[in-house]
């Protein structure tokens, strides 16, 4: 098929047929396999005029390798042929299917050099990868192939290798022509191509990389464990040598987003949705779609675990996840291995289960027709980030404190949006569509125009005061001024500075007086004591619930707590005017009664003279 207008039949065309099955909603996916489905239908018909060409028997000989050569080993698999779920072969077929001509050698070879795979652990990374190895060992044709089971250090790069020892013993057909060097553990294999020339298989760290290896194939497995790109880069290096070779990466999600697991998954991601146009890399990148939720619908789970009810039963996921539900401290490393979300640490900062609680309806025409007092967080964005505004409503008292009703506003430049949400794996256009993020046409936020935004709010909800960061305030005032328009502003500081405000007399002790301050640390657990008391309602917008997830916090030496922008594994913004607003509407208490710092059992002079 090579027009792609027809529908393929698995008989013929796995790869295609499994992608129309996707690009039709028949196979539950998600949004970045959806893409890389979308992305091989798309080349069929446009491939050619960039010089693509879909070979379709060079896929099917990969694909049927797998079965006809390998088997697998391990418990219930043990022995049975290697037979590609759907999903793998879409995978092997297009790695070895598309082919780009090259000029060089005057010869068709594979359009693909790089393969990135990120998917649910127990989803069978690694004996793909270990057969995509044997296959480029003995049937692809390569004089003096040399096949490498990478990683950072020694240890992990013997486990994928093992995985590939271990088929071989169970194969009849290679256990016959493929020797093993060394005995537990096998640290070589070697095969002997129709030419004569000796092909080798075995495991390389950096450790032990003393010259240059010419890879014709490297397998780099849990790459969210690399410390750094020295292996990937150095087996890249050797690519020069061959005229076709491939890097495979396999990875879980991993936590940290400086890593170069996060640079490959968002050059990924970019690929498959059109952000970037690398014809060279393909990625098969598995994600739960916005608002898929994990803990409550079983059904997205197929989503990030392709190979649920094979290689993965459903009994052990709800399992996993009644664990989640049971020790908040392991839900983080569940959502990460085995519902593909990135996530910053071990921990999460805020629970999920106590933010989703917060959800509720939130009007702000009828809380300010019914005369709440209404106070602001305002976080001014650089020219290309977002800016958030949080008005928070202060409700009658209830026996925790008083009760919160938050909404927030989003601005964000529209020409850069798209760019972003690729970057930053977040539908950003989506939301903006939804109305959830108000794109404001141009590259740059400009601050004349968030002037008459912010007006036209302060003018409909009338609050009390604004708190806001420091950064960018006196150019927001200029253009107010310019405008002739007021807002009642107030600083906020962002570290563990104070800020006193107000100093009033101390009912409790005559004559003495009590601060009344501003300080992050005293915001957040303001905004934290109402989400866990229940006595918070936030409208829900999913750019916030985003922000939420990703809040993570620094410490000073006494313990005090302050968001850390430059850890949290997502944009925060949000987070910190919310946090800003509560503590706005919180620093003094209602019905004239004053709170002294000092009624928080963890403050200090320390504390008092931080600065």
């Amino acid at each position: 098929m090579s027009a792609g207008s027809d529908r393929a039949t698995y008989e013929d065309d796995p790869v295609t047929a499994w992608a129309q099955d996707v690009a039709a909603g028949d196979i539950v996916a998600g949004p970045y396999v959806r893409a890389a489905a979308a992305r091989h239908l798309r080349d069929l018909i446009e491939g050619p005029a960039r010089g693509l060409n879909w070979d379709l028997a060079a896929a099917q000989r990969a694909i049927r390798f797998f079965p006809d050569v390998l088997r697998l080993n391990g418990g219930q698999f043990e022995g049975r042929p290697f037979r590609l779920h759907p999903s793998q072969a879409f995978r092997i077929g297009s790695i070895f299917g598309w082919k780009k001509f090259s000029a060089t050698h005057r010869a068709w070879l594979r359009r693909f050099t790089r393969f990135y795979d990120e998917e649910g652990k127990g989803n069978g990374k690694s004996p793909m990868l270990g057969g995509i190895g044997l296959y480029m060992m003995v049937a692809d044709n390569e004089p003096r192939a040399e096949i490498y089971a990478a990683a950072a250090k020694k240890d992990q790069a013997g486990i994928l290798f093992q995985d590939a020892v271990a088929m071989v013993d169970q194969s009849p057909v290679l256990k016959r022509k493929v020797k093993q060097l060394g005995e537990n553990p096998v640290w070589q294999m070697t095969y002997t191509g129709r030419s004569g020339d000796k092909r080798k298989f075995k495991p390389l760290s950096a450790e032990k990389a003393q010259s240059g290896p010419r890879p014709h194939c490297a397998l780099t497995d849990e790459v969210h464990e690399h410390p750094n790109r020295d292996v990937i880069d150095m087996l890249e290096r050797g690519f020069k040598f061959r005229k076709q070779p491939l890097l495979c990466m396999a990875t879980n999600s991993g936590t940290d987003k400086k890593s170069i697991c996060w640079e490959e998954h968002q050059h990924g991601v970019n690929v498959v949705t059109g952000v970037q146009e690398d014809d060279s890399t393909f990625a098969f990148i598995c994600a739960l779609d916005d608002g898929d939720d994990w803990e409550t619908d079983p059904s997205c789970w197929i989503k990030v675990n392709p190979l649920l009810g094979v290689t993965i039963e459903e009994d052990y996921l709800h399992n996993v996840v009644k664990q989640a539900r049971m020790m908040p401290g392991k839900r983080n490393g569940i959502a990460r291995l085995h519902f593909c979300q990135w996530t910053q640490s071990v921990r999460a900062a805020i629970r999920r289960e106590a933010w989703v609680a917060c959800h509720g309806a939130v009007d702000p025409e009828e809380l300010t027709r019914q005369g709440y007092p209404c106070f602001g967080g305002l976080d001014l964005s650089q020219v290309r980030d977002f800016t958030a505004l949080t008005l928070t409503w202060v409700l009658d008292a209830t026996k925790d404190g008083e009760q919160l009703v938050s909404k927030t506003w989003f601005w964000t430049p529209q020409e850069t949006l798209l760019e972003r949400s690729g970057r930053d794996q977040a539908p950003y256009d989506l939301w903006a569509s939804q109305g959830h993020i108000e794109a404001v046409p141009g590259e740059r936020l400009k601050y004349p125009w968030l002037a008459d935004a912010l007006a036209d709010l302060n003018s409909r909800y009338q609050p009390e005061v604004i708190a806001c960061d420091q950064y960018g305030l006196e150019r927001l005032k200029d253009s107010l001024t310019e405008k002739g328009l007021v807002l009642p502003t107030e600083v906020h500081p962002q570290g563990f500075q104070k800020r006193v405000l107000d100093k009033v007399p101390d009912p409790t002790n005559p004559g003495e007086e009590i601060e009344i301050y501003l300080w992050m640390p005293d915001s957040i657990n303001k905004l934290e004591n109402a989400i866990y008391d229940g006595r918070l309602t936030v409208a829900k917008n999913p750019l916030l619930d985003s922000m939420a997830a990703s809040v993570t916090y620094a410490e000073n030496r006494t313990g005090h707590r302050m968001f850390d922008k430059e850890k949290a594994h997502g944009r925060i913004d949000g987070m910190v005017s919310l946090a800003m607003s509560a503590g706005m509407a919180l620093c003094r208490e209602r019905g004239g009664r004053e709170q002294s710092p000092w009624v928080d059992g963890s403050y200090s002079m320390e504390d008092a003279l931080w600065d």
